[in-house]
């Protein structure tokens, strides 16, 4: 019998629960009227569901096994708060494990605490009597921006399209539901002979990890592009930091909640900025003061906002159709005076701009250029 079966089994055995449906893993109902979920983990950090459906104002338990190999806990938040609350719970710090990463905020609902491997843990909630989507997601660090779903509170008897909700993983939008007499353990037996796969299933790009990577700041933000290229973002520094072709990341250290743990580029990297910082505002020598103020997803591409000197500047990094460099997007819609781009890598990356003029590895922009203009970035082709 499976992991999760054997747990179920023991709660009923304790009288928790009267009646189980074993045969799906979305809803299972007891004889109480109590909506029963059980959710355990996929390999690749994701919740068995990636989302279901409970009337408003029912009574839900929620059975939490945690059939990975590394702790994870469960909080369920306010609708569209599940990024705000993931980023609060980066910020505990120390304070961290003895808060079991949950953030003491009002828009945390309910929650369940780290859960060791092979533990399970129970959720007695009742659904909010207003409808809508409820976020949950594991907060333990590293793990947030990937390990989520979405709970519908509704009285509607079809979810919307699964490969439209962009309320759960891109990846899971595309997916099958895992069989409910796929053995857990065989799961993990796969898992370990064929070599750590990063996933359970194949992830639709674009898509982004918050990541602790080699040359970049604790807020780097790393994103897989179509056309096998991918780059780092630095939040801390707010700056295009590296960029790389052919894969993306090795993260099975860090996963596993490693303190020290690094997340590992999977491809050659031909870009890496060098400068002090590459956008400048009316003098070509003046480092300005950044400040992040998050990302917003065009399309599925992170179109992410930060300031200089207080000036908004919104930069959207995609793929050339061909794979061979990055198209860098640049809005300053509220400058007036001359912007400087100053290039600069350790490798021999081409650039073109959409407007403006180069001299010596800059690029001069006129304020009206500089309200939105275009960097192409190329690989040389090789000898």
């Amino acid at each position: 019998m499976v992991y999760w079966q054997r747990q179920m089994c023991n709660l009923l055995n304790k009288g928790l629960i009267s009646f189980i449906v074993l045969s799906g893993l979305v809803l299972q109902v007891s004889a109480q009227d109590t909506t029963i979920v059980s959710i355990h983990v996929l390999t690749g950090l994701q919740f068995s569901l990636p989302r279901f459906k409970v009337n408003p104002g029912a009574k839900v338990k929620i059975v939490f096994s945690n059939t990975d190999d590394m702790d994870h806990n469960l909080v369920i938040t306010q609708p569209d708060a599940r990024e705000d609350v993931v980023n609060a719970a980066l910020q505990l710090g120390d304070k961290g494990p003895e808060m079991n990463y949950i953030p003491k905020s009002s828009k945390v609902m309910w929650a369940i605490p780290v859960t060791a491997p092979e533990q399970t843990k129970v959720l007695d909630i009742t659904a909010p009597e207003k409808g809508g989507i409820y976020p949950y997601v594991c907060t333990y660090p590293g793990h947030g921006y990937i390990m989520y779903g979405a709970m519908y509170v509704t009285t509607n008897a079809n979810l919307p399209d699964i490969r439209n909700d962009t309320h759960i993983p891109p990846g899971r939008r595309q997916a099958e539901p895992v069989a409910a007499n796929k053995p857990v353990q065989n799961m993990h037996q796969d898992h370990h002979e064929m070599n750590k796969p990063l996933h359970p299933y194949t992830p639709l790009a674009p898509y982004l990890y918050r990541v602790f990577i080699n040359g970049a700041s604790p807020a780097a933000i790393a994103v897989s592009l179509p056309r096998d290229l991918s780059y780092c973002w630095d939040a801390g520094t707010c700056r295009l930091r590296f960029a790389w072709k052919g894969g993306f990341l090795d993260n099975s250290d860090l996963w596993k909640g490693k303190g020290d743990a690094l997340a590992n580029v999977v491809g050659s990297i031909f870009f890496k900025d060098t400068t002090a910082y590459p956008l400048r505002v009316k003098y070509a020598d003046a480092i300005p003061k950044v400040d992040y103020k998050g990302y917003r997803l065009i399309n599925r591409y992170p179109e992410f906002h930060y300031t200089l000197n207080g000036l908004d500047v919104y930069e959207l990094i995609a793929p050339k159709m061909d794979g061979s460099g990055l198209v860098r997007t640049f809005k300053i819609p509220k400058v007036h005076q001359a912007v400087w781009f100053v290039s600069g890598s350790e490798q021999e990356v081409i650039y073109h701009s959409s407007v403006g003029e180069w001299e010596n590895g800059k690029l001069k922009l006129t304020a009206k250029q500089a309200r939105e203009f275009t960097i192409v970035m190329i690989i040389p082709k090789k000898k």
